[in-house]
């Protein structure tokens, strides 16, 4: 069986170690100034190095080379017994599968044995944020005083999950993500390693595709290698399941020509190809932080080929700072949706919709009524419960009533759906009846500069429409979404009653509050 390129190309040495100079360099004068701490704790991203260091260290302490600025050698005979997994006194836990207070209390009765090869023994408990309370607790007085031939390395991707109590009694050293640049040239060092054949735009994408992660970029290496053809940027995206740019350039030229068929044309055409959507939907927001930052007068940190970035400075001059954003609000929703695996183009579609909608003027509304009666939405009534609204109905002797053009709104209804959760959650901060009452709207429309709440009783409607409680609502709503509206009240008479256990935020409620009606409900 052959071994996984990130096994085989582990750091051995300290300079081999890439992206975390400010970690190997302290312990490097830890070590040569005999300093070296009896608990450590990582911390950091997935495939940064923790685990690596941490072995580098127990190699580095227990080195037989004379001069210790050289430690580890890596040629002695301990440091190849730690090479090749016999070094008896290097202990690795997985807390994952052994994160019980029996688990730490066994480590507890065994760590007063003297070391059976080198000077010191080596704990290395990688996922320590997994181990349960109590194994925290029986794990606290041998950190803090460990015998003298120990020495303690936890490991750790999520640090806000480890107690203080530990953390107090450890160095704490955190781990940086790894820049693409220093990704690329390792790969290029793995690729020529291994005899492989691979383009530069494909070694950049398999950089960008790790997120930082020097194991994930050398994983995801391996995998292609695996297909043992060269490996050109089109096999890169077919493998990965990635969009090519030209996709992405083609969606954004739809937005700026307000073409939507071309949009989810070129949505579509990269979902067959077997782009993965949320994937496709990071790329998009990806390309659209780079016309942010053109517009911010920072191109010199967008990464691309200048083919790219002369497409990206003209879409950056063909839209406004603040389309962009709302562009990259959107696409972002889309990438973290979950809501959408039954239909998986759904969150581009709607992402796509929405930014059409924001791009497009209010419709006319064409209305009529008598002439006494004030212009209302045909299904909402102001404060009555009437079974018809008067404006639907039409006798021989109403006048015609004028066109009235709506304003633009500031905001689109969609908009306000989407962050409905988090202004109420703003809400119950300061006032938690009045989000009781936010929460029993039944409806929720945007009419130029008015939030308009359909509301089931005249009761609920007269509660939200104090002052107190307008001004508080208006100020989370300003605060989510960062504009100024009016709140008007309605008692609606539209089928729009929200079934027990619908999701406020999802679909089936949009549609309700569009004035659709549940006819049935399949358990």
């Amino acid at each position: 069986m052959t071994q996984a390129f990130y096994r085989k190309w582990r750091p051995q040495k300290w300079d081999e170690v890439l992206g975390q100079a400010h970690i190997t360099d302290t312990l490097q004068n830890a070590l040569v100034g005999e300093r070296v701490g009896h608990a450590y704790l990582f911390a950091g991203p997935r495939g940064t190095g923790k685990t690596s260091v941490a072995r580098l260290l127990a190699k580095a302490v227990n080195c037989q080379a004379d001069n210790v600025s050289a430690r580890p050698c890596d040629e002695c005979e301990y440091c190849k017994a730690v090479n090749e997994n016999r070094f008896l006194d290097l202990i690795e836990i997985d807390a994952a599968s052994n994160n019980g207070v029996d688990d730490v209390r066994d480590l507890r009765d065994k760590i007063n044995f003297s070391p059976s090869q080198g000077q010191f023994k080596i704990y290395i408990i990688d996922e320590v944020h997994m181990l349960s309370t109590p194994a925290f607790n029986a794990l606290l007085k041998t950190l803090e005083e460990p015998p003298p031939h120990a020495i303690f390395i936890l490991a750790t991707t999520e640090i806000h999950k480890i107690p203080a109590t530990v953390l107090s009694r450890c160095q704490r050293h955190e781990f940086r993500r790894v820049t693409v640049e220093v990704i690329v040239k390792q790969l290029n060092i793995i690729a020529e390693g291994e005899n492989l054949t691979a383009n530069a735009d494909a070694l950049q994408l398999i950089a960008r595709q790790s997120n930082g992660g020097m194991r994930d970029a050398i994983s995801l290496l391996d995998q292609l290698s695996s297909t043992r053809e060269k490996i050109t940027l089109e096999l890169a995206q077919t493998v990965l399941g990635t969009a090519t740019n030209e996709t992405v350039i083609e969606l954004i030229d739809a937005i700026r020509d307000k073409a939507p068929g071309a949009g989810l044309q070129a949505i579509h055409r990269a979902l067959d190809a077997g782009s993965d959507p949320r994937q496709l939907a990071r790329q998009i927001v990806e390309y659209l932080r780079a016309l942010m930052l053109f517009q911010m007068g920072n191109d010199n940190q967008i990464d691309a080929t200048q083919d790219i970035k002369t497409k990206m400075d003209a879409h950056a001059k063909n839209f406004s700072a603040t389309a962009v954003l709302k562009m990259m609000r959107a696409f972002n929703s889309a990438a973290v949706d979950q809501r959408g695996g039954w239909q998986p183009s759904l969150g581009l579609e709607l992402a796509l919709a929405d930014i059409l909608e924001i791009n497009e003027p209010a419709p006319v509304i064409q209305q009529r009524t008598q002439p006494e009666q004030r212009n209302v939405a045909p299904a909402e009534v102001k404060r009555t419960q009437a079974p018809e609204p008067a404006p639907a109905k039409k006798t021989e002797s109403s006048p015609e009533q004028k066109s009235e053009a709506v304003p633009d709104p500031k905001i689109s209804t969609q908009e306000i759906v989407g962050a409905w959760k988090n202004i109420r959650a703003r809400v119950k901060q300061s006032d938690r009846n009045l989000e009781a009452l936010l929460n029993s709207c039944k409806s929720l429309e945007v009419k130029g500069d008015t939030l308009i709440l359909g509301m089931a009783s005249e009761v609920l409607a007269e509660k939200i429409e104090k002052e107190e409680s307008v001004e508080v609502a208006q100020k989370a709503v300003s605060d989510e979404l960062g504009v100024l509206l009016k709140i008007k009240c309605v008692v609606t008479n539209a089928n729009g009653e929200m079934p027990s256990g619908v999701d406020q935020n999802g679909l089936v409620a949009a549609a309700i509050q569009a004035g659709g009606k549940v006819v049935d409900i399949q358990e």
